[in-house]
């Protein structure tokens, strides 16, 4: 059951109940329209990454900017994103369990959806679930290029997998999911080139190996915030899967450039906005965010545009805030933006975006994709 929001349209920023999750929607605007600009020179298409925000409403403001789709990790999230109105959707990982399995069928016949498989046991199942409600379903092949987690190994391997989904009566090959996630948050260009020059190089070999067998990719996904304009030049990705790019986060602005500085060409748009409920004596502060309220799997969030404030450590309901020497220090009741240090995680602890414009709140969107369900 969603939360009351904690706004009301035309509010003040400083007036939201906290904590709570703002859009700021210049920014977001930014990152849709950079992203969209980008893209539209290279051939690539986007297919938005719905891990990330879990929005139908997003998802819109994505496709109305030329995304063939989305990509999701969760049927839950492929349900939220196709009874929202998305009608192109890549469960981009393995669905396991004949339950989940209908749950796919079942999608199939409102929208577009397609699935990923590293095994011959997935493959079986899925054309057993297909063939048992008269569907016919996409499949990928998902290849390890470097993940070390899912996926089939490429060339042989994968081109095999690729057959015997091709060959299922209830099946169509879909092509290959290639996704490098380890390579988004290296820090050095060099470093994010190598890992996905690699990347490129593996999925590119085993496309020509498929093509020897008769086999043609129509999607090949794969790459994120932190590498897209490699995959999206290399002549191999076709789908580029970014998902943090529209809000961004702590960790993503480490990643630097060949000069030593923060590379991203987007913007900070997420934030926790966080009141300080306690300031118990000098060089501390108290705000009433806390592991509830931010991810800290990639680090401390960051103090927006304070530099003399410090996250320094979280509890449960409690965020612990130092104070640098000799700084004025903000006041019980005041109002903080914090930026995530990861955003994904994060957005999984609200049921709503407050979406603020020129200090107001402009709009509120059901997190619809949330939760631990499956």
């Amino acid at each position: 059951m969603l939360q009351i929001p904690p706004a009301r349209i035309g509010q003040r920023e400083d007036e939201v109940d906290t904590p709570a999750l703002l859009i700021d929607l210049d920014a977001f605007e930014f990152n849709l329209d950079t992203m969209a600009a980008y893209l539209a020179g290279t051939g690539v298409k986007l297919r938005a990454h719905a891990k990330t925000h879990k929005s139908p409403v997003v998802a819109h403001r994505q496709i109305v900017r030329g995304a063939v789709g989305q990509c999701v990790q969760k049927v839950a999230e492929a349900e939220a994103l196709a009874w929202g109105g998305v009608q192109n959707i890549l469960i981009s990982n393995e669905v396991v369990g004949t339950d989940k399995l209908a749950r796919v069928t079942a999608l199939a016949r409102i929208c577009t959806i397609a699935l990923c498989a590293d095994s011959p046991v997935h493959v079986q199942a899925i054309e057993a679930a297909a063939a048992e409600a008269g569907v016919k379903l996409t499949v990928l092949v998902e290849i390890d290029v470097g993940m070390n987690r899912a996926g089939i190994a490429a060339g042989s391997e994968a081109v095999a997998l690729a057959q015997m989904i091709a060959a299922s009566p209830h099946l169509t090959f879909g092509g290959l999911q290639s996704y490098q996630g380890r390579a988004q948050h290296l820090r050095t260009v060099a470093e994010r080139r190598a890992a996905s020059g690699a990347a490129v190089d593996a999925t590119r070999l085993t496309i020509d190996m498929l093509r020897q067998q008769g086999l043609e990719c129509a999607i090949v996904g794969g790459a994120g915030t932190g590498t897209f304009p490699i995959e999206a030049s290399s002549g191999v990705y076709n789908e580029i899967q970014a998902g943090s790019y529209c809000f961004m986060d702590v960790d993503y602005g480490k990643n630097l450039d060949d000069f030593g500085k923060p590379v991203s060409m987007f913007r900070n748009s997420l934030f926790v906005l966080a009141s300080v409920i306690s300031q118990p004596r000098t060089g501390i502060a108290v705000v009433d965010a806390g592991h509830k309220a931010v991810a800290i799997d990639s680090g401390m969030p960051g103090v927006w545009q304070r530099p003399e404030l410090t996250y320094a450590g979280a509890s449960d309901e409690h965020g612990r805030i130092v104070i640098a020497h000799g700084a004025a220090p903000p006041v019980i009741g005041d109002k903080l933006r914090l930026v995530p240090g990861h955003c994904d995680p994060t957005v999984d602890r609200f049921d709503w975006y407050v979406g603020v414009r020129n200090g107001r709140v402009e709009c509120l969107w059901p997190i619809a994709a949330r939760g631990g369900f499956s």
